[in-house]
């Protein structure tokens, strides 16, 4: 009966890619309330269903594995990577030539893995959008950005992507991600110089009172600089603190849910600190945080039960080279919100192997993995993540960001048309490599 289990996820999947996109439904579905009532309408049939083939222990385990163990940890880091990073305010007119785009696009690229594809894209979003305003053609530079800000960008470091924040909660060394530099770099490199050269042809198209405006004598300024200091001790907290083990400095074993209490203590102080001035700015406001938190609190649930299929049957899968870990975690991911996925064939990768030897990673548990595997795995969920907006927390807040400021983004569908025209070659092209 499994598959019946499955039904509530793809229906919320549904929901999301087609309520959009139908007249009678689109207004009701801009409603954030009216988000969370349809994925805890689905969170609850799901845990109906274990109910029915588990018993309610069964479906009291589900909720306190979706839940606690894997949405809280997720909505508290993205919710404090955003609130901080939108109090940070960049000022400045800036043409919006493709080169300047560019250089955003690359700026944000670069830091995303040391303060989090979120608060890099928190931080970079709002002056690139000012920044594009008066151009026609502004889609694909947003799209551009999910690709490589809120999710390539990531790649370096655990609190970069949420994937690797749970790869380094099980045990993965918090330096080990920066062997991907490599992969990183090159996939980086494509994806800026394919927007580049768009960029430029779309440019050319613009009108001359565009393509002659000049930037204003207004002088770069930042506003809210104290929040970079806030964003550094999130990241320190990330890194530092795990349930169980004591805490640097201070000693102590950390208790649950301490790291994420540190977080939502430096949001409080970010809070009292931010100007007035950087918010207004921003045009900063919890809406974009909130469609998160409301659709992926139900995804997060629902998507136990394809998780535990995964979990059941990855090692009848048969997968045994990087190739098949990154595909199969990649397409995955795109629709099954990366950092679970990971999860599941982490655990797969991490059964096929229970000695040292040569290529082998020993985790901080004791514990062994194939590193070939692990790279596989950690690229094919950050990279692919890219695919769909429901990949990857970020992709979901970008978009939101950008329809506010009046920009008409595509459907779920439509979106994928750019992430299969443009990602998945490159993908392609990563397989034969690295892997």
């Amino acid at each position: 009966m499994w598959w019946l289990g499955t039904i509530p996820f793809v229906t919320l999947l549904l929901a999301i890619a087609i309520l959009p996109l139908v007249p009678a439904t689109a207004h009701w579905w801009e409603e954030n309330l009216h988000r969370l009532a349809v994925a805890l309408a689905l969170a609850f049939i799901t845990l109906g269903y274990y109910v029915v083939v588990g018993g309610g222990a069964k479906a009291i385990a589900a909720v306190e594995h979706a839940i606690p163990g894997e949405y809280i940890p997720f909505i508290v880091l993205l919710f404090s990577l955003y609130v901080i990073s939108g109090g940070i305010a960049i000022l400045g007119d800036f043409r919006p030539t493709p080169l300047v785009n560019s250089t955003f696009l690359l700026i944000g690229t670069s830091i995303a893995s040391a303060v989090g594809t979120t608060g890099a894209s928190m931080l970079l979003i709002w002056p690139l959008l000012r920044t594009i305003s008066k151009r026609r053609y502004r889609v694909h530079t947003v799209v551009f950005f999910i690709f490589l800000v809120a999710n390539v960008g990531g790649t370096l470091l655990p609190t970069g992507d949420p994937p690797l924040f749970l790869g380094y909660l099980r045990g993965v060394p918090f330096l080990w991600t920066l062997g991907l530099w490599y992969e990183w770099i090159i996939t980086s490199a494509v994806l800026l110089t394919v927007y580049f050269i768009w960029d430029t042809k779309l440019w050319r198209r613009e009108s001359d009172d565009v393509r002659a405006a000049l930037a204003s004598p207004a002088r770069f300024r930042i506003v809210g600089g104290l929040n970079l200091l806030w964003l550094g001790l999130v990241v320190v907290a990330v890194a530092t603190v795990q349930e169980g083990k004591p805490v640097p400095i201070l000693g102590f074993v950390a208790f649950p849910f301490l790291r994420e209490l540190l977080m939502l203590a430096f949001v409080g102080v970010s809070l009292l600190t931010t100007p007035r001035e950087a918010h207004e700015t921003n045009r900063f406001n919890y809406t974009a945080i909130i469609e998160v938190a409301c659709l992926f609190v139900g995804i997060f649930i629902t998507m136990q039960v394809p998780l535990e299929v995964l979990k059941a049957s990855g090692q009848d899968l048969g997968l045994t080279t990087p190739t098949q870990f990154f595909w199969f975690t990649g397409v995955l991911s795109s629709f099954l919100d990366n950092a679970p996925t990971y999860l599941v064939f982490f655990q797969t990768a991490e059964a096929l192997n229970h000695e040292p030897g040569p290529g082998i990673l020993q985790l901080l548990g004791g514990e062994y993995i194939r590193e070939d595997l692990l790279t596989g795995i950690s690229i094919g969920a950050v990279f692919m993540g890219a695919m769909t907006y429901i990949g990857n927390g970020p992709n979901f807040m970008v978009r939101s960001i950008a329809e506010q400021a009046g920009i008409r983004m595509p459907s779920f569908f439509g979106y994928m048309i750019y992430s299969i025209g443009i990602l998945l070659p490159l993908m392609v092209f990563v397989t034969l490599m690295f892997l």
